[in-house]
């Protein structure tokens, strides 16, 4: 595989990226935003899966070998639409997730905080799955209002950290913390401050050990390509990679 799709509603997927960027597994990503329509948290499954099948029409203009679904919204409700009509994998980023998890967590009793839109956490699938594997202790929680505070370049500051007491002002104890939420390893500073001691389950460091175990995908020398595309702001788009990105980008 060489040439990856990477599809997310807006900037979020750029965690997953950089992650990506760092392991130099493909020669090149093109990467696109839904930026017209962000978010898609708060979206019913019908109409994400509708956007999601209209991403892949975008990326038809490419000869991709691989699709990675840099949104958990649309991981948990569109993956099984979107292989229904491809000829090549599409992966999301919830059971590499699950899995980046359980490999790290092996007791079942620990206490695990799950946190994503609201279309995510209403899904249950990162819950489903974990309770498929014994996992007892899990909380749930949408945290919404993150995703526009990415989407705005507000990382750290006082309104973040309003924002975060008031999800996880009551919630204390936990031993993994899955942001299943692309946009939210983009706050991750923050969420390492209000919980410290914890396990962070980020999304683009699981995509990668799972291609890497599930394509045997290596890393390479070269410098990967990557194109940006977005349904609206496209400059927005690749000013907030080249902050984000760097030199990666």
């Amino acid at each position: 595989m060489t040439r990856a799709g990477v599809f997310d509603s807006g900037v979020g997927g750029l965690s997953v990226v950089k992650s990506l960027l760092q392991e130099k597994l493909f020669e090149e990503i093109i990467y696109y935003g839904d930026t017209a329509r962000v978010p898609y948290g708060p979206k019913d499954k019908n109409t994400i899966i509708r956007y999601a099948l209209e991403a892949l029409e975008f990326f038809k203009n490419f000869d991709i070998d691989i699709l990675i679904v840099a949104c958990n919204s649309v991981s948990a409700y569109a993956i099984k639409e979107l292989r229904e009509v491809t000829t090549f994998p599409v992966v999301g980023v919830i059971e590499p997730g699950v899995i980046a998890l359980t490999n790290k967590i092996k007791d079942k009793d620990a206490n695990i905080l799950i946190t994503g839109t609201k279309a995510t956490i209403k899904s249950e699938k990162y819950k489903n799955l974990l309770q498929d594997r014994g996992y007892k202790n899990i909380i749930q929680k949408a945290t919404p209002l993150f995703v526009p505070l990415v989407e705005e370049k507000i990382y750290s500051g006082n309104i973040v950290d309003a924002t975060m007491k008031h999800y996880f002002n009551d919630i204390n104890s936990i031993d993994a913390l899955v942001m299943g939420c692309t946009h939210f390893p983009l706050i991750e500073k923050e969420y390492k401050k209000y919980f410290p001691n914890t396990l962070l389950i980020h999304s683009g460091n699981a995509i990668v050990e799972y291609l890497k175990s599930t394509y045997s995908l290596k890393k390479n020398n070269n410098k990967t390509d990557i194109k940006f595309y977005a349904t609206e702001n496209p400059s927005q788009l690749k000013e907030v990679a080249k902050e984000w990105l760097g030199d990666l980008g």
